[in-house]
């Protein structure tokens, strides 16, 4: 579902007001339904990388989506509610600019709705969106989720979790489910500029997403305090009203908010990604990468190229030869060395000491990082 995750919603399906059978079944329609759009920001540059995108009833008397998707579970029409913001948060998604992603809330149990697999099936290529797994109804178990988690990354989604230390979303789920991003609920950003427990514990947040290749949001950033704290502890993501509030689709945020970002020094580490990353050859399809070992037999691997100038896999001649393409594992340039070679050790043998794909805060291809040369510049620091 996509609206604000958070709080317990009212019983909407015994409060007096709307009219639930005739507003849920317009709303379903897409009648009176919007989406608007909040900008979720890179704190090292300030700049906007992706949205979410959030469920509106501008239509009604009734503004509430708390109130909507509690009313709509009520009368058991929340995958026809869910799959109808769905399709209204994605009409938008041909202009999504470039290197951005959109984020999608979905109640997991409802993955498996005929309705929303076909949501997907009708998007294609899901490169550049984020499904977020919401707290709306706990799951005990994601073992039935898997095949369609599974496909959903296939067709090139991410995978999210919502409310990161708070309600089903704990260690165990984070372990079972490896998103790519890991959403800090906003009960640990507030005031974290004053709670030293909390900043504690969005550090050690920070140290197991990079472990297992994954990247933090921060969520419900109200305050430039806060905003401050985090951009201290080195947490790449943030989104929040300090920023921007929802609105039109593709909004920028506040220039002020960008330019305390954008000058502030860098976090600082004791040896980085950046200071080894080496060029790499590229390719964009199995086909040219195997032609360029044919043209240069001492060629040791090919970085297959996705949409956007996001990598995606390290091709050796093998590989490359057969089509098979096994994803790589991706590392930011600021990333310390030594977090780099933990995370590579997560690996399965076949592939652990292959080289890491390097990105730039917008997951723009950077180059390489051996496993010699972080090895090699580990030992000498």
């Amino acid at each position: 579902m996509i609206h604000e995750a958070g709080g317990h919603p009212p019983d909407a399906g015994t409060a007096p007001g709307p009219d639930w059978n005739e507003d849920l079944a317009a709303a379903c329609r897409g009648v009176g339904l919007a989406a608007a759009y909040q900008p979720i920001v890179d704190t090292a540059r300030g700049t906007v990388v992706g949205y979410e995108a959030l469920a509106r009833f501008p239509g009604f008397a009734e503004k509430n989506p708390e109130v909507w998707f509690a009313a709509a579970r009520t009368h058991g029409l929340a995958a026809e509610l869910e799959a109808a913001a769905l399709r209204v948060a994605l009409a938008a998604r041909p202009t999504l600019p470039a290197n951005c992603f959109l984020t999608l809330n979905v109640s997991p149990e409802l993955l498996l709705t005929e309705g929303i697999r076909e949501i997907w099936r009708s998007q294609g290529n899901l490169g550049g969106l984020v499904v977020e797994l919401t707290e709306q109804t706990p799951i005990d178990s994601y073992l039935e989720l898997e095949p369609d988690l599974n496909q959903l990354r296939a067709a090139g989604a991410l995978i999210a979790i919502d409310d990161a230390g708070a309600g089903y979303a704990g260690l165990r789920h984070l372990l079972a489910l490896r998103p790519s991003l890991i959403k800090i609920d906003r009960e640990l950003i507030q005031d974290v500029d004053r709670d030293e427990a909390k900043r504690a514990l969005i550090s050690m947040l920070g140290t197991f997403a990079s472990r297992v290749d994954a990247w933090i949001l921060a969520e419900g950033v109200e305050r430039v305090e806060e905003l401050d704290a985090l951009v201290a502890l080195g947490v790449p993501l943030v989104q929040g009203y300090c920023l921007a509030r929802p609105g039109p689709a593709w909004e920028p945020i506040d220039l002020e908010v960008a330019h305390r970002l954008a000058s502030k020094p860098p976090v600082a580490h004791q040896g980085v990604i950046r200071d080894i990353v080496e060029p790499a050859t590229t390719a964009t399809t199995t086909a040219t990468a195997a032609a360029a070992f044919d043209d240069s037999p001492a060629l040791q691997s090919v970085v297959l190229m996705g949409e956007h100038l996001r990598p995606v896999a390290v091709l050796d001649p093998a590989a490359a030869a057969l089509g098979v393409v096994s994803p790589g594992m991706c590392v930011n340039l600021d990333t310390p060395i030594s977090e780099a070679l933990a995370r590579s050790m997560t690996r399965s043998q076949a592939s652990r000491f292959d080289p890491l794909l390097v990105t730039d805060n917008a997951g723009r291809f950077a180059g390489v990082a051996r496993m010699e040369r972080m090895i090699t510049a580990l030992a000498d620091s």
